[in-house]
């Protein structure tokens, strides 16, 4: 088992000191990196049943249980959905099983029909919360995942051109993509992403960011030392260039520059979903 101070050091870039316990699931989760390269292995069913009880372990909101998973193991399938997003291939159709997290707020709808109810709850708190039941699903699917010895990666980007996905998904309406997560056995160890330090993310009592500024560039330069981001991986090089150190918050703020899946609310809207 590694020590915590090195997995610490592995998550921040930082040497931090702690004689905070360390156990397998806690060595788990800060071991996690996305894998995007899997052996030619299938996922036994018996234990994806259990990782999927895994998924249905997690909080929900009120026991409402608003998500939904499918599992597609079919290459045909699969390789649909590897084509509407480029750049997966071929590590994406090299996963043995590819899973969807939807939102789902279909099925409480038809139970209230069944059950003689109003339903009056179509508006954006809802879809919050099924989106949240989801994600929480997702996250201990993952997790269980890796402490079995599996890889996974999620992906966001199914939402990208979401119609043709639902279609191949076959998703009625009041069901809607939060995230897809390929699985399967890692064929390599990867890293681990550095994230942000708690000093920016936690706050304590009351929120503060006074520090952003200075925080922000110790952390573009730990992240950079230890996975510089190539010119391939660069956001909108058309519009801003290339930069030989292009940083995390360099990155993050080009991203978000310009606007993402503006597309997303007028599909919700065709599946009956309202974000009032």
């Amino acid at each position: 088992m590694d020590d915590l101070a090195s997995l610490l050091h592995g998550r921040y870039g930082l040497d931090l000191k702690t004689d905070a316990p360390l156990n397998p699931t806690l060595q788990s989760i800060l071991n996690h990196r996305s894998c995007r390269s899997y052996l030619d292995r299938s996922v036994d069913d018996e234990l994806l049943q259990v990782l999927l009880a895994c998924a249905q372990s997690a909080p929900a909101k009120s026991n409402l249980q608003q998500y939904s998973i499918v599992v597609v193991r079919d290459p045909d399938r699969r390789s649909r959905v590897a084509d509407l997003v480029p750049g997966l291939s071929p590590w994406f159709e090299k996963a043995p099983v590819f899973l969807a997290f939807l939102g789902d707020v279909r099925r409480i709808r038809r139970l209230a029909e069944k059950r003689g109810h109003d339903y009056a709850n179509n508006n954006a708190d809802t879809f919050m919360n099924a989106a949240v039941d989801a994600a929480l699903a997702m996250q201990n699917f993952i997790v269980a995942a890796e402490s079995a010895g599996l890889g996974t990666c999620p992906i966001s980007m199914i939402r990208n051109r979401i119609d043709e996905f639902a279609e191949i998904l076959n998703l009625p309406d009041g069901v809607f993509p939060i995230a897809g997560l390929t699985l399967g056995w890692p064929d390599w160890g990867g890293m681990p992403s550095v994230r942000l330090p708690q000093s920016i993310v936690v706050h304590h009592e009351t929120y503060d960011d006074g520090a952003l500024d200075t925080e922000i560039e110790a952390h573009d330069d730990r992240a950079h030392d230890r996975k510089p981001i190539k010119p391939g991986s660069q956001r909108h090089t058309d519009r801003y260039g290339v930069l030989e150190k292009c940083t995390w918050s360099e990155n993050a703020t080009r991203q978000l520059s310009e606007p993402e899946r503006a597309h997303f609310t007028a599909f919700l809207k065709s599946k009956g979903i309202e974000l009032k």
